[in-house]
């Protein structure tokens, strides 16, 4: 009797596990793998994503870089070159530049300067080498050459104080035999009393910030956005 009780006892064990079996073998069938859905997050077996280099699991999509110069060419220079402290005029709001304007600055200073715009840019490239003041001279020796006579004497003493005399706050630089030269002409003021200085102070700017300033970010840079808007 004992032995056919240890019989049946083992026979229901047996049974059990190949039930407990059977069970997990239809639950992984009828489980599906997460990494074989579609539309899941897995792009690769979970086992094989480990120790894979973080590198490789980062987006390589290329950036757009930011354009650097904006579309409209006003605000652009609006942005980029503001009016100068010193009354300098800037170029009319109505005015339009063209590419082929620009590229006349680089014929000649004289050029550049008769144009309002290509005053603004000039003196503002100047402005970035800390030597503005000569710009700001020149304009105001052109302005004082259109005053009349009896304004001369107020307008000289103003010009001359602020960059002439030897400790004017934009002084300007000339040779001394320059400078003793115009102060004596302070006296009797005339319209020609500054031509002297005003050509020290251009030949200056010629031959030396003119040639860096076509070769500046603020020239090519502007030159660069008017022709690419032409093309258009």
């Amino acid at each position: 009797m004992r032995l056919l009780a240890l019989t049946l006892k083992s026979s229901r064990h047996a049974d059990k596990q190949t039930f407990a079996l059977s069970m997990m073998r239809a639950a992984a069938i009828s489980t599906p793998r997460l990494d074989k859905m579609p539309g899941m997050f897995f792009s690769a077996p979970a086992k094989e994503l480990k120790g894979t280099d973080p590198s490789l699991l980062e987006d390589k999509t290329p950036k757009r870089r930011p354009k650097t110069f904006g579309m409209d060419v006003k605000a652009y220079l609006r942005s980029m070159i503001p009016h100068l402290e010193s009354g300098m005029k800037a170029a009319k709001s109505k005015d339009i530049l063209s590419a082929d304007e620009v590229i006349q600055w680089s014929q000649s200073l004289e050029k550049l300067l008769t144009n309002q715009t290509g005053q603004v840019v000039f003196g503002r490239f100047l402005k970035s080498e800390f030597s503005e003041e000569n710009m700001e001279f020149w304009l105001a020796c052109e302005d004082y050459k259109q005053t009349q006579s009896d304004l001369l004497r107020h307008k000289a003493e103003k010009i001359y104080k602020a960059f002439v005399h030897s400790d004017a706050a934009k002084q300007i630089n000339i040779d001394f035999r320059t400078r003793e030269s115009t102060a004596k002409k302070m006296k009797a003021p005339t319209p020609t009393c500054f031509d002297e200085a005003q050509k020290v102070v251009y030949t200056l700017m010629e031959k030396d910030s003119y040639p860096r300033f076509l070769k500046s970010n603020i020239y090519l840079n502007l030159l660069n956005d008017l022709q690419a808007n032409s093309l258009k």
